[in-house]
């Protein structure tokens, strides 16, 4: 006896489920109207807070006749439009 009925059974029913169609409807995200609410996923994404840059102090006294010196250069990022070049900097204190 062969197994294709169960197969194609199951094959329908991971299709449906993976389609959306087990998700009862009180799940299903609401539409963002023009007032401000904490549920709408284009507010909750403006209110992300930025990543937070930690500048921990040297362990070194520089002086008072201290100086930034720094290195720039052009370099070649290869991004989806294709490759451009962008300036580069390296800095650092003497």
């Amino acid at each position: 006896m062969s197994n294709t009925p169960v197969r194609l059974a199951l094959i329908g029913l991971i299709f449906v489920l993976g389609a959306g169609g087990g998700t009862p409807a009180s799940a299903q995200p609401s539409v963002c109207n023009n007032e401000i609410s904490a549920n709408c996923p284009a507010e909750r994404a403006a209110q992300k807070k930025r990543p937070r840059v930690t500048i921990y102090p040297r362990r070194v006294y520089l002086g008072p006749n201290a100086k930034r010196q720094c290195r720039s250069w052009l370099a070649q990022e290869y991004r989806v439009s294709g490759p451009v070049i962008v300036p580069q900097m390296r800095c650092w204190w003497e």
